[in-house]
């Protein structure tokens, strides 16, 4: 669904500042959404940061296609596949919501999927998972993953 037809899209997205989980709608990201309690700017055009506490709230908040990135800090093809996904995060802004989770950070969620290899990205829609892919990605992958 295009984010630029008037239809609402929202989605929970956590705030990187205080935590506070907030309803976006990502059809209105040009207008700068900020949390709404603590005013921080939500930065829409690249890959949100998610944890165990936040995850599922996340998924199913969300009504646009989910891309998660399993990754971790210290991985090498992670941190080479990071400005892919920055780049496709940036133009599927209102289209695609994507998120990154450190497995190293979170391993609940991470063992709740079963990933084993990273990168892995997981595609969900619904809240549920659509599509998966284990290793680095090109843009055309990553598409392919929330068509």
């Amino acid at each position: 669904m295009p984010a630029d037809d008037g239809a609402k899209l929202p989605a929970v997205i956590t705030c990187p500042a205080c935590a506070t989980k907030n309803r976006v709608d990502l059809s209105r990201h040009r207008d700068g959404p900020k949390c709404a309690k603590c005013g921080a700017p939500f930065a829409l055009d690249r890959p949100q940061q998610v944890s165990d506490a936040d995850f599922q709230a996340v998924i199913d908040g969300a009504s646009v296609p989910v891309l998660v990135d399993f990754y971790a800090d210290w991985c090498g093809p992670c941190r080479a596949m990071a400005p892919i996904l920055q780049a496709f995060a940036a133009s599927q802004i209102g289209k695609v919501l994507v998120l990154k989770l450190d497995t190293e950070a979170n391993p609940r969620i991470a063992s709740r999927f079963g990933i084993q290899g990273i990168p892995t990205l997981i595609a969900f829609r619904g809240g549920r998972e659509h599509r998966r892919h284990v290793g680095m990605a090109d843009a055309r992958t990553l598409a392919a993953l929330v068509a």
